[in-house]
């Protein structure tokens, strides 16, 4: 990989100073770096004149690679640049838990390395597509349909291939891919889903009634969603990013799209060992607390 794009989070600093480190050790292995102007005028001058200085849509034309140095909002923004592109993303994470960014600033100078070597590995992450009167909007994580202006709960009624599924009475649904299960969909009481598995969850958001669960279909169905509104409105959303006004009784469609977002991965890493780092599953806590034998 020698034509590198440099994508960060323009708002955090610590997310520059991540991205002008890491473009330092880069042209140093003599790897060709991409990056906007916005960048380009926040670092060291010296170093932004052996950039090759581009627009953010056109990066598809020009990179093999692209890194993203912030949080898992910024691998999303990322995401949905490339989205219509073959080219992978490596995600860098100076921001909190970081499940798509997942490598971390502590490793970074062996994962630019086998970046630049290919010691890597790329896996295609699944996409929704959404369409809201004939607009297409693409979500790696997920799909919600929520509420808006009002504390009041929405009715959001579902079908999935024509077939009606129920009303869910609350604050709203998501609808979620194996990668975003441990997003929005897991703070909601959603499945961790395995991002290697072909389905869909729906997840409803504060149900009203206790009989309603998370539901797994597969990726092949189509889901249709019709929403009441005490307010005759309510709000669409892909992937916390595009925010979109619809009304009541107004039909959105899902469904898998055929695009798929490539993720960059260690070679000796694996989604549980990212689950146990993460969220701390399997931790002994008997084993990590200091012995007291010798206390007198």
């Amino acid at each position: 990989m020698k034509k590198i794009g440099i994508y960060e989070n323009s708002s955090k600093p610590e997310a520059i100073n991540c991205a002008e480190y890491a473009a330092k050790k880069l042209i140093k292995m003599e790897a060709e770096c991409f990056a906007k102007k916005e960048f380009l005028s926040k670092i060291n001058p010296e170093l932004a004149k052996k950039f090759q200085e581009i627009e953010e849509d056109e990066f598809e034309r020009f990179i093999d690679v692209l890194i993203s140095f912030g949080g898992d909002g910024t691998m999303l923004s990322a995401a949905n640049l490339l989205l219509k592109s073959n080219i992978p993303i490596m995600g860098v994470n100076v921001g909190k838990l970081g499940f798509l960014a997942e490598y971390s600033i502590q490793e970074l100078d062996k994962a630019l390395i086998d970046l630049v070597e290919g010691n890597f590995r790329i896996v295609d992450r699944s996409v929704l597509e959404g369409d809201v009167r004939g607009n297409k909007y693409y979500a790696l994580n997920d799909i919600v349909v929520e509420k808006r202006g009002s504390s009041r709960m929405i009715t959001v009624s579902a079908f999935t291939n024509n077939h009606y599924i129920g009303d869910y009475r609350g604050d709203g649904l998501i609808i979620t891919t194996p990668t975003g299960s441990t997003a929005y969909s897991l703070s909601c009481g959603g499945p961790i889903l395995s991002p290697s598995t072909k389905v869909i969850c729906l997840t409803p958001i504060a149900p009203h009634s206790l009989t309603y669960r998370p539901l797994v279909l597969p990726d092949t169905n189509d889901i249709e969603l019709k929403v009441h509104s005490p307010t005759g409105e309510a709000n669409f959303v892909a992937d916390g990013r595009t925010t979109v006004r619809i009304e009541n009784n107004e039909s959105i469609k899902i469904r898998k799209s055929v695009y798929v977002v490539k993720l960059i991965k260690p070679n000796n890493s694996t989604y549980y060992d990212l689950l146990r780092k993460k969220l701390l599953w399997a931790a002994n806590v008997i084993d990590e607390t200091p012995k007291c034998d010798k206390i007198e």
